[in-house]
């Protein structure tokens, strides 16, 4: 495996689910000057942060991961936060990157993005064709804007930035806290609590009829060390594995994986969030030959033993912060 191309990388939110894998990527290209932010000794939101992190670590890549975000419920409780905080530090690590003349910036953006309506598969060029799904349009909106000054950063000054569109993400090390998780670690964790307990039921969110495509973090991380070595476009591109799946039939793959026999219940009370979601990932194969490798079963009962076999230190972990 030839040496990455960069040598001095700042990755924010490296330090989060996505950030390990993509951390542990950079140190097998034989990377050796990798900086990870940490919000207490950086807040991104402000200006003077932004400067002294990059006064101290002079890197030649910015790889911007870090995000407040959260699922439906923290989306819904969330607007105003979710809005300013993803968009001001978007805005200020790109901004301040082309200042200083760092030679490229990486920005990752939503699937959230995406119009509530888009025909499916995703397609980049349908981006703009429609008002995101309610529940997470502040979290979107703020991340697309990144692709907007991508490209006019990239008319007016010639910098080369890039903005890639990571479908949802799952895989050993997710965020297990039901308060704020996605939708496969709350149900690996439900069902395997409801297995100790002898529950004879869990409750789902929604009407499980509504579809998302789902990409191992690992996957994504090789996406994203290769469009940051070999892509040089402010074309948006989706990084996913090109299938789409029911919630309903999620739930009962996840259930059968862990081994849960009780009943599934739906709480159509709560938001079902947007119909479809599938991407076309053609763009990221034909520009940088990126191609999901790990099959969903595989990365499923992967993310389950994990969780099984971590879960005490993890949501010790989780109550601490």
């Amino acid at each position: 495996m030839s040496q990455f191309p960069y040598q001095r990388v700042v990755v924010t939110g490296g330090a989060g689910f996505l950030g390990s894998y993509v951390i542990k990527r950079l140190r097998e290209r034989g990377v050796e000057k990798i900086f990870i932010p940490r919000s207490h000794d950086y807040d991104l939101v402000k200006i003077d942060q932004v400067r002294r992190l990059y006064d101290e670590t002079r890197p030649d890549l910015v790889i911007h991961m870090a995000a407040v975000v959260g699922g439906i419920g923290a989306n819904r409780a969330n607007p105003g936060r979710y809005f300013y905080d993803n968009l001001m530090m978007g805005v200020q690590l790109l901004d301040e990157a082309f200042r200083l003349g760092i030679p490229k910036f990486v920005g990752l953006g939503t699937i959230c993005a995406y119009p509530k309506f888009t025909p499916v598969p995703f397609r980049e060029e349908d981006l703009w064709n429609g008002y995101p799904e309610e529940t997470n349009a502040p979290y979107g909106l703020a991340k697309k804007m990144m692709l907007v000054q991508s490209q006019a950063y990239r008319q007016q000054y010639g910098y080369n930035s890039i903005f890639l569109l990571p479908v949802n993400l799952y895989g050993p090390r997710d965020n297990f806290d039901l308060q704020s998780s996605h939708v496969i670690p709350a149900l690996i964790r439900k069902c395997v609590e409801a297995i100790e307990r002898k529950d004879d039921r869990i409750v789902c969110w929604g009407s499980g009829t509504v579809t998302r495509e789902f990409l191992h973090a690992a996957d994504c991380a090789d996406g994203v060390l290769l469009a940051s070595e070999h892509y040089n476009s402010s074309e948006p591109v989706n990084i996913g594995s090109g299938f789409e799946i029911s919630i309903r039939e999620l739930a009962e793959k996840i259930a059968r994986l862990t081994g849960f026999t009780g009943d599934l219940v739906w709480d159509t009370s709560q938001p079902d969030g947007q119909p479809r979601r599938g991407l076309d990932v053609s763009r990221a194969t034909r520009e940088f030959g990126f191609r999901a490798r790990i099959g969903f079963d595989e990365g499923l009962r992967e993310t389950i033993d994990w969780y099984i076999a971590n879960r005490e230190s993890h949501l010790a972990d989780l109550d601490s912060v």
